[in-house]
């Protein structure tokens, strides 16, 4: 009997090894197969409350899908749905923005007594064009330069225009570019404006947003630069 029940303990004992083994593998599995992590971020209810999720603070994976979706959307690596620094910075940022509403120049940064001018706002990464104190188009989203290729501030002027311009540093397309200061341009990318880490210098637009520039802008118009990019 003593061996009986010795040799059933074993198999128990084996036994429950095994099932936590086997969730931990599927578990894994599952993970591996979404791209998701299980793991609860410093700021998960800030996330979640900015996607519309329940705020509870605990990863779910729905929580992760919706994340992981955002992240994807917007460039942000690694894209595992990890409610990181990173993330809700973007999310702040676009909170911030959004606040804005109509009204960019409402602390007179941007000078009101140069008639025609396009404004860069890099704490808000927020451009548009006014002329005096009436506003002509935006405030839209920018990229602007990201540590070490910071986007120069200042009052400057348009000096060339390029409609199709290729860089000849970077040998990457640049349309729509208007030049402002030394390689520093208003251009259109293929990337979200909210895209981390930033760009080279140029001022990043959407197509859309590059395009308006472009028509409404001309070689001689000032550009006021002013504030400071997050994380330069």
């Amino acid at each position: 009997m003593g061996d009986i029940r010795r040799r059933g303990a074993v198999v128990l004992g084996i036994t429950g090894l095994v099932a936590p083994l086997t969730l931990a593998l599927s578990t894994g599995s599952a993970q591996a197969s979404t791209g998701c992590t299980t793991s609860t971020g410093p700021y998960q209810k800030q996330v979640e409350k900015f996607l519309g999720l329940p705020v509870d603070g605990k990863q779910s994976a729905s929580d992760c899908k919706a994340i992981k979706a955002f992240q994807t959307k917007h460039g942000i690596t690694p894209n595992i749905g990890y409610a990181g620094s990173v993330t809700w910075g973007v999310m702040d940022l676009m909170n911030k923005q959004k606040a804005v509403g109509h009204n960019p120049n409402k602390d007179g940064k941007c000078p009101t007594n140069k008639g025609r001018i396009a404004c860069v706002n890099l704490t808000l990464q927020l451009s548009w064009i006014q002329d005096g104190n009436t506003l002509v188009y935006g405030p839209v989203p920018v990229r602007t330069g990201r540590k070490g290729y910071v986007t120069r501030t200042g009052l400057k002027k348009i000096y060339w225009r390029d409609i199709d311009h290729v860089s000849n540093i970077y040998n990457v397309p640049m349309p729509y570019s208007q030049f402002f200061d030394g390689g520093q341009a208003f251009h259109s990318v293929n990337l979200s404006m909210w895209n981390p880490p930033g760009s080279h210098g140029c001022v990043n637009m959407t197509t859309k947003d590059a395009k308006k520039y472009w028509s409404l802008l001309k070689k001689g118009d000032d550009v006021f630069v002013y504030g400071r990019k997050p994380g330069t």
